[in-house]
């Protein structure tokens, strides 16, 4: 059997290519459409602050998404595609300027560029076209001659259901995984990190922060959307990610014990 001959960087959406939560933005554009009642709507900001302080938990984080796609359960297909109108242009305002160099990085390597996040699918795709990636990967929710039930369509892409896509699209479009890479902020993305030859901990939580200094892992820090420091645990990775902050943004480097 042939080695895959491609290679691919996949990156988390929340905390790593965005400042903050795609789920909030995507909340936010449903509730004004009446999709999502006034309380809990109120919880997701409350959640919103709380994850762009200190991250998420798996709990908050499901809780989320669960409740915006059980909201949808009724509505059209056409409906919700309409709010990206709205959700899109604030998205690509919450992109990271560091995120964008190091999409660009990748891409002018030749490697294939990946979203992967637990956000609706709806989300995921059109804000990947946008940034010229080659495409996303997010959760499915499952309708029925143009309007969603309220159930998923296929496993949660959250977790261990990321390296599964992951593992998939691999095997579709012949990625050497060995040689690829992958970016987040979170120990719950262990699994899509670890599915990868080269994973860096982007922005990352406490736990996370510490799994990847114990494992050589790169660290990257963005710092108010214009500066990045990079703690380069091994030499190879972070020789990559040093190329991607001079080429693009002449921003500083800085080394950590």
């Amino acid at each position: 059997m042939s080695t895959p001959d491609k290679t691919a960087a996949f990156f988390d959406l929340d905390r790593t290519l965005i400042a903050g939560s795609s789920a909030f933005v995507f909340g936010r554009a449903a509730y004004d459409a009446g999709l999502i009642r006034p309380r809990d709507f109120a919880t997701d900001a409350f959640a919103a602050l709380k994850f762009r302080l200190i991250g998420s938990s798996d709990t908050s984080s499901k809780n989320v998404r669960e409740r915006i796609l059980e909201a949808a359960g009724g509505s059209t297909q056409s409906d919700l595609l309409a709010l990206n109108e709205v959700v899109l242009p604030e998205l690509l305002g919450l992109i990271r300027p560091e995120a964008r160099a190091l999409i660009e990085q990748h891409r002018n390597a030749g490697r294939e560029t990946w979203i992967v996040s637990a956000s609706p699918i709806e989300i995921v795709e059109p804000l990947a076209i946008a940034l010229e990636m080659t495409g996303g990967i997010g959760t499915r929710g499952e309708v029925d001659n143009g309007v969603y039930t309220g159930r998923l369509a296929g496993p949660f892409c959250y977790g261990p259901g990321k390296a599964e896509a992951i593992a998939a699209i691999a095997a579709e479009r012949n990625i050497n995984l060995a040689d690829s890479w992958s970016y987040s902020d979170s120990m719950s993305d262990v699994p899509m990190m670890e599915i990868v030859g080269n994973a860096v901990a982007v922005n990352p939580d406490t736990h996370l922060s510490a799994l990847a200094r114990s494992r050589g892992w790169p660290i990257v820090v963005f710092a108010q959307r214009s500066k990045m420091l990079v703690r380069r645990t091994t030499t190879v990775t972070a020789a990559l990610i040093g190329m991607a902050i001079s080429y693009s943004l002449g921003a500083r480097s800085s080394r950590r014990s």
